[in-house]
């Protein structure tokens, strides 16, 4: 287990968790069953590669948020990397939880338990109709130092892609990120790609989901889009024959 841990989910905050909900349900994302660790209103969605937890409560988001026992102990540990906490809440009366940034400004949140658990309706279900997930993408300036930061938590650096935009790809065993120049899109987003995305891009309009913004320079309409969710998380759709 690396300093991190496991990954858990990306924590979205929503105004309306209903509307949330609805939407990754239709694009064919399914329910994971979730604890009573949370005081607020939560759902956790998958298409069987990311986990997506919606939290009808305000924080910066969204988070990429990991799981590690004990974590009020391994909190020295953080600091000897020069790592300043944005928050520590630890203690035996509160569900310990702490938080820092990376270096680009992206919020990690670690818990010391899960608060979802599959079931074998989720655990075995596929892609959506987004298609196939490959990353949380990071908007960054440096990618050198955001890479550098990123894997002394055990991910791996790749090369740096120019197709279908500028981007660096960082693996794991637990989620996939990447990332891509403010000027490609100044938010954190979800990207998906598939052999057939014309078709479903076909299908997200017929089920009234319109395109958000400007696609990514170079990317062809006709064959990628991007979309938004009611909380304003970004899904970009890509046809995997551009990559």
């Amino acid at each position: 287990m690396t300093l991190l841990g496991r990954f858990h989910e990306i924590s979205i905050t929503t105004r309306d968790i209903r509307a949330s909900v609805e939407f990754y349900e239709t694009l064919g994302f399914r329910h994971c069953r979730t604890g009573d660790t949370w005081p607020h209103p939560y759902g956790v969605l998958t298409d069987g590669r990311v986990i997506l937890g919606l939290h009808q409560y305000g924080f910066p988001s969204p988070s990429v948020t990991t799981v590690r026992p004990g974590i009020a102990a391994a909190i020295p540990e953080f600091e000897r990397l020069g790592i300043a906490m944005a928050f520590a809440r630890t203690g035996a009366d509160c569900f310990n939880e702490i938080g820092f940034r990376d270096p680009a400004g992206q919020m990690i949140t670690v818990l010391e338990a899960r608060t979802w658990f599959p079931d074998a309706l989720t655990e075995g279900s596929g892609a959506s109709l987004c298609g196939w997930f490959e990353a949380f993408s990071m908007p960054a300036t440096d990618f050198a130092a955001i890479s550098a930061f990123w894997e002394q938590f055990g991910f791996v650096a790749m090369e740096e892609r120019e197709t279908p935009w500028l981007h660096q790809p960082l693996t794991s065993d637990g989620l996939e990120i990447a990332l891509h120049r403010p000027r490609t899109l100044d938010r954190p987003m979800l990207v998906f790609s598939a052999d057939d995305m014309p078709a479903r891009l076909a299908r997200i309009r017929d089920l009234g989901i319109a395109a958000a913004e400007e696609l990514p320079r170079g990317l062809d309409a006709s064959r990628s889009m991007l979309i938004e969710s009611p909380e304003g998380t970004p899904l970009l759709l890509t046809d995997r024959s551009l990559e």
